[in-house]
């Protein structure tokens, strides 16, 4: 691979034990300032009866408490800042669905940091200053736009700043501006597809070369979907709001796991039951402690992201740790009958079979004492309206197949095309109507 595809090859590629040098060094600073500058942190070191002093080497990074989303609503808006407001020249936060949002802020250093993170994922997966890049997440408070907005930018390419939705606009734009890459959600890359073939345009018409696509956990087989459709490289990024934003992972061109700036963050997984560190190459939840950032240090931040690392040396020539496309979250992993069950096994089966369109809905219910998963799909329409007969060994065969993948019988339920609610952003893959 040329070192035009690496974007600072001086960090991306430095030698393993140079690295974690630099990270302690990084995390002692970090946990200095946090303990100085944030009561919660200091509270919860001193209940542990902990100093920053105690961390002498990245081993020990385990004796520290864990952060989770519940602190940071604890101390909603700015109690978990490190530094004071008028440092801060940036700030973000979560929809807040579920209750109070999470603040997050940005010093100008912070902002130079994440724009070259950023960089390095986006000139991993292609994107090079003579680039195009539409940019169809949503902006705003939401970290997603910005961030893939100002890595853009750093790298010297021209940005489309589109924003979510609006999907006739994208598709007129992407043909008027010869858009060369895509950014936005894998469920959204599908509408798109999905759209631009119902207007019988030919995708080989377009000028669309890369595609990088996060903020949802998609399957190998819908990686496939894409680029057949859309006659692209999809690649894909990690990144989270509480952490930095995207920027904290990303696919180079060999699609073998999404590089970890660890220069910026530190890894570790962890069992989520047990909350104990795990050997590598294990499957579990991912935990990251940022050591660059001034603004929103995190130490030990709970993603409930489930992946397994891999520090082997890239063919790139990386030489950070990858992470596994994440498989699901470990709050929204479905239990059925007592198995563990993740939407991405059950899309890696249906995106794979003949008929079957990528949009699915899981719903999962209680009958009696047990747990019941309806496995809800569209289908081309020529399998719809197929007779009785047929459709009934299409489903049969569809149920197996998922029964073979995940251990546990599901009902599956044919629906019509386009009658399960498109998403301009994160997709709405399971309805759980258990009541607990």
């Amino acid at each position: 691979m040329q070192s035009s595809q690496i974007w600072e090859s001086q960090h991306e590629c430095m030698p393993r034990e140079e690295l974690e040098q630099l990270q302690l060094e990084r995390l002692q600073a970090t946990l200095n300032r946090v303990y100085k500058n944030v009561p919660c942190y200091r509270n919860k070191f001193n209940d542990l009866g902990i100093v920053p002093e105690d961390v002498a080497s990245l081993s020990d990074l385990s004796k520290l408490p864990f952060t989770t989303k519940e602190d940071l609503r604890l101390n909603y808006p700015y109690g978990m800042f490190a530094v004071p407001l008028r440092e801060v020249v940036r700030i973000h936060s979560s929809s807040g669905t579920t209750g109070k949002p999470t603040v997050v802020g940005y010093t100008k250093n912070d902002l130079k940091m994440w724009s070259n993170l950023v960089a390095r994922i986006m000139t991993a997966a292609g994107v090079t200053h003579d680039d195009v890049v539409q940019i169809a997440f949503g902006y705003g408070m939401f970290t997603g736009g910005f961030g893939m907005h100002y890595g853009s930018e750093t790298i010297g390419a021209a940005v489309i700043p589109m924003s979510g939705g609006n999907s006739d606009k994208q598709i007129m734009i992407m043909q008027d501006y010869k858009s060369t890459a895509l950014v936005c959600t894998p469920s959204y890359a599908v509408t798109l597809a999905d759209l631009i073939e119902k207007r019988g345009i030919d995708p080989q018409t377009l000028s669309l070369k890369v595609g990088l696509f996060g903020g949802e956990p998609w399957s190998e087989a819908m990686r496939v979907e894409i680029e057949s459709r859309l006659m692209i490289s999809a690649t894909d990024n990690y990144g989270l709001s509480e952490i930095i934003g995207p920027g904290v992972a990303g696919e180079c061109l060999y699609k073998n796991g999404m590089h970890i700036a660890e220069d910026a963050f530190i890894a570790e997984i962890i069992d989520p039951e047990t909350c104990q560190v795990l050997p590598p190459g294990s499957v579990g939840e991912l935990v990251l402690t940022t050591i660059s950032k001034e603004a929103f240090p995190m130490i030990r931040y709970r993603t409930r992201d489930i992946t397994t690392l891999d520090h082997s040396v890239c063919l790139c020539g990386r030489t950070m740790a990858r992470m596994k496309k994440t498989m699901g979250r470990s709050d929204d992993m479905l239990i059925i009958k007592g198995v563990n069950v993740f939407p991405s096994q059950i899309e890696e089966v249906l995106v794979a079979i003949e008929g079957c369109e990528p949009h699915y809905q899981l719903v999962v219910d209680r009958k009696g004492a047990l747990d019941v998963l309806e496995v809800c799909i569209e289908v081309r329409e020529n399998i719809f309206f197929d007779e009785m007969k047929k459709q009934r060994a299409f489903l049969d065969m569809v149920g197996k197949r998922i029964d073979s993948v995940l251990g546990v019988g599901v009902t599956v339920k044919l629906v019509e095309p386009n009658s399960i609610p498109r998403h301009e952003g994160k997709a709405q893959r399971v309805i759980d109507k258990r009541v607990v």
